[in-house]
């Protein structure tokens, strides 16, 4: 199964500033592009930090004035490499408390922008795509289970495993594979086995 990354989702051409860029051109970016915030940008196109919406209504309520990008952002820029997961990137947003994030490569310079709504889009996905990859990546590929063996349901993301699996042991390891399929939002096993694996004999499960 191939998951998609930070890469996949990121908007590749993002709108930045430099730290010299002025408060109310700032605040016309945010406004024109619809954005929460925009990262300021080095002399090397590296992010030096990000100017948010939040830390233009601080400088405001605080009546300092006009400024500039340098003297208005948080630094350093909490950033996202284009190989991690979705589920990295989310954690982070959810951990720094940010809505977007600035993604660099191996040097360090900007090529793109995740945010919030970008990975919403995984779960967006078409429910016959998500069914689809169970049934032929999850159980048949990668668990050796013939399709005949499991009826796989989806509904708006929430998929249902109907069927019987050879081993107990197998039940456990589908459901988590099918939970981590993207767009998947929740997994109702109503799956059944032919043989305890789990005890110290084995047994054939009960009738």
């Amino acid at each position: 199964m191939r998951h998609r990354t930070v890469a996949d989702l990121m908007t590749p051409e993002a709108v930045v500033v430099q730290r010299g860029t002025p408060f109310k051109e700032i605040a016309r970016l945010l406004d024109e592009y619809d954005i929460t915030a925009v990262p300021v940008l080095d002399e090397n196109d590296q992010p030096v930090g990000v100017v948010s919406e939040a830390d233009l209504l601080r400088r405001q309520i605080a009546k300092l004035g006009a400024t500039t990008a340098e003297a208005i952002m948080t630094s350093p820029a909490v950033v996202a490499r284009p190989g991690w997961s979705v589920v990295e990137a989310a954690k982070t947003m959810e951990k720094k408390r940010v809505k977007r994030l600035p993604v660099v490569d191996d040097s360090g310079r900007l090529i793109g922008v995740i945010s919030r709504s970008d990975l919403v889009q995984l779960f967006l996905r078409r429910d016959r795509a998500i069914q689809e990859e169970v049934l032929e990546e999850v159980l048949t590929r990668t668990l050796g289970v013939a399709p005949s063996a499991v009826t796989v349901q989806v509904s708006d993301g929430h998929v249902t495993l109907t069927g019987s699996l050879e081993r107990k042991s197998l039940v456990p390891i589908a459901v988590r594979l099918c939970e981590s399929v993207d767009g998947v939002v929740e997994v109702v096993d109503r799956l059944s086995y032919l043989r305890d694996d789990t005890t110290a004999h084995g047994s054939a499960a009960p009738e």
